[in-house]
């Protein structure tokens, strides 16, 4: 115990330390590139450089989250400390251009990238080592976000589908838990949000809830099968990596300019925070799930995750025009439950409603979360997630396999 706290209290003040200047680079980026939108312009430029950055330098980063999850199951190298500032001027440049990403991946993978340089230090085997990387997934997650109990859990939950590793539940709370704290303690902000009316919990709001869920799965499956799918047409049809994301900066830009709008580019916090407030249209979603595939499976740098909140938040919002309950409320529950089905990590995504929303979402937030996950299948925005419990009775057989091994 004494030896983790030790270790969680560095990786808290570095996992926090580095998430705090991350956000306060990405606000910076993000307000500069709406007040020059001619930047977006040389989004395709920007692009090129990236993919040289990674295919001259990065190669052995290049595989993002799914490097730090694959570590969890197969520890090998220490992971490059080169992650960290890889990914970091990466998503920047992408924000600063006009890509549309999130910044879950960049948060975690340079939590993983300091915690991983501790190995040798504090002489960890091979099993505490894994342990070692769920934390600085928790810590980086919790920090981002300002969500520490979902961090926490979503670090215990994401590498293996239907398994937690409890051997690993005090770092990864201590972790998650200081990393928000020493985020904090640099006066950086996180959004809030608010959800106006909750209504009682009876029969026909937990139908409606379930209805509402199993859209949210339908459109996390999509999102993940989409995102693989286009991300091997960009392979197969442009050979030389640093080509990729000039051609998705080229067709991102113009997209941005011919429909005039920055509505679905970069974070979308700004719509997010409209889907709680009125109802959106039902468009809004699958433009942001068409900007953010391309962007990402072109080669730009960013996480999924913020994209997800989107996606989900004006799905729910848009929702409430043929499901009578309150538009807050389905943004909400969509917010976290298309993530959950996209990552399935359905606890942790209950915390995270729990964290943002109060408890008083707790049950329509948990039912739409379980319902998505279930109905997302066997898929994943993280390749290298493995089945640690299949979700129904025909995959027994494949317990342990990665989710690679579906698409």
């Amino acid at each position: 115990m004494l030896k983790w706290l030790c270790i969680s209290i560095i990786i808290g003040a570095l996992a926090g330390t580095a998430s705090a200047g991350f956000l306060q680079s990405l606000e910076w980026a993000t307000n500069f590139r709406e007040n020059h939108l001619w930047l977006i312009a040389l989004l395709p430029v920007a692009g090129f450089l990236i993919g040289l950055l990674y295919y001259y330098f990065g190669k052995d980063v290049e595989a993002g989250n799914n490097l730090l999850i694959d570590t969890i199951h197969e520890p090998k190298g220490i992971i490059p400390f080169k992650m960290a500032p890889f990914v970091y001027l990466g998503t920047i440049v992408t924000h600063f251009f006009g890509g549309s990403a999130g910044r879950e991946g960049t948060a975690l993978q340079m939590a993983g990238a300091i915690a991983d340089q501790l190995t040798r230090p504090f002489k960890l085997d091979r099993n505490e080592r894994k342990i070692l990387i769920i934390a600085a997934i928790a810590a980086g997650f919790g920090s981002v976000f300002g969500t520490p109990l979902a961090g926490a859990v979503f670090g215990l939950e994401v590498f293996l589908m239907g398994r937690i590793r409890y051997n690993a539940i005090f770092p990864a709370f201590a972790s998650a838990i200081l990393a928000d704290w020493a985020t904090n303690l640099w006066n950086v902000q996180h959004t809030h949000y608010h959800i106006d009316f909750i209504p009682k919990l009876e029969l026909l709001p937990i139908l409606y809830s379930i209805l509402a869920g199993i859209a949210f799965g339908i459109c996390a499956a999509a999102f993940s099968k989409i995102i693989h799918w286009m991300g091997s047409v960009f392979k197969s049809k442009i050979k030389y990596p640093p080509f990729r994301p000039v051609v998705g900066g080229i067709i991102i830009a113009l997209a941005v300019f011919a429909i005039d709008t920055t509505r679905y580019i970069g974070l979308g916090i700004p719509v997010i925070a409209e889907s709680f407030e009125k109802p959106l249209p039902l468009y809004d979603f699958a433009l942001k799930m068409i900007f953010t595939i391309v962007t990402l499976s072109a080669g730009f740098k960013g996480g999924e995750v913020t994209p997800l909140f989107f996606i989900g938040a004006t799905l729910g919002s848009a929702l409430s025009l043929f499901i009578p309950l309150p538009f807050g409320l389905l943004a909400g529950m969509g917010f976290v439950a298309v993530f959950a089905g996209a990552t399935n990590t359905p606890l942790a995504c209950m915390l995270m409603g729990i964290e943002l929303f109060g408890a008083e979402s707790g049950v329509y937030v948990a039912i739409a979360c379980v319902v998505s996950y279930l109905l997302s299948g066997h898929n994943s925005i993280y390749t290298k997630q493995k089945i640690g419990e299949a979700k129904n009775s025909r995959f027994e057989n494949q317990q342990d396999s990665s989710i690679s091994d579906f698409l």
